[in-house]
């Protein structure tokens, strides 16, 4: 793919956004962080890896309009809000209830975590993802800005620098969860994992109220 060299000289600047945007605290990072410190660094990979494919999702939904359908539609941006905040609530309250039952992480995952559990977490990430109407019209006003008003192939612009957002989000969340995993290991911090289910928990039972609260209009 051959990138225009009005695009070229968008690059650096973009790189730089997209990773602040990436290291802000939010839904996808919890996950990430939480899932790791629950039960290991292959939970934290897969939850990561599902995060991002929903991104490339919402990229070419942005992409090929139907973003922008989601942004004119009121109905179809309330149906997917609610089902988004609904989801958010049955993560919040099942991190609540291991963080009451006082389960470890060996206890929650005993062994080597099998393949339908490794599914699970992708799935978790996957779905926290895509049911965010707010990524989507993120992705529809966030990528523009990048993209030369004089180009000549904006649809490939666009996609390459989705691609570029998928690479630079998946190294940041594999980053983070090597840190995780490594800093759950800490002796001092063996019963962490509670703390964070419990405050995890509340955190997205607020980012849920926040997103049912969330108009079709609204900046994310």
């Amino acid at each position: 793919m051959v990138i225009e060299p009005a695009l070229q000289q968008q690059l650096p600047l973009f790189m730089l956004a997209a990773l602040v945007l990436n290291a802000t605290p939010g839904v996808d990072l919890l996950l990430t962080v939480s899932r790791t410190a629950q039960s290991g660094a292959r939970a934290g990979v897969a939850a990561a890896a599902g995060i991002c494919v929903g991104a490339v999702v919402h990229v070419l939904a942005a992409a090929f309009g139907l973003a922008a359908l989601l942004a004119l539609s009121a109905q179809a941006f309330l149906i997917l809000k609610w089902l988004g905040a609904a989801y958010l609530v049955w993560l919040g309250l099942g991190m609540l209830r291991s963080a009451w039952q006082g389960a470890s992480p060996k206890q929650l995952m005993p062994g080597r975590p099998s393949a339908a559990s490794v599914w699970g977490d992708f799935r978790r990430g996957l779905l926290t993802n895509l049911l965010n109407p707010k990524v989507a019209l993120f992705m529809l006003a966030f990528l523009p800005q990048f993209i030369p008003a004089h180009s000549s192939h904006k649809t490939v612009a666009f996609l390459a620098l989705g691609a570029l957002f998928f690479v630079q989000s998946l190294l940041f969340l594999l980053l983070v969860v090597a840190l995780t995993a490594r800093v759950a290991r800490w002796p001092a911090l063996s019963g962490a994992a509670r703390w964070l289910n419990a405050a995890g928990g509340l955190l997205f039972l607020v980012l849920a109220a926040r997103l049912a609260g969330t108009r079709s209009g609204a900046h994310v």
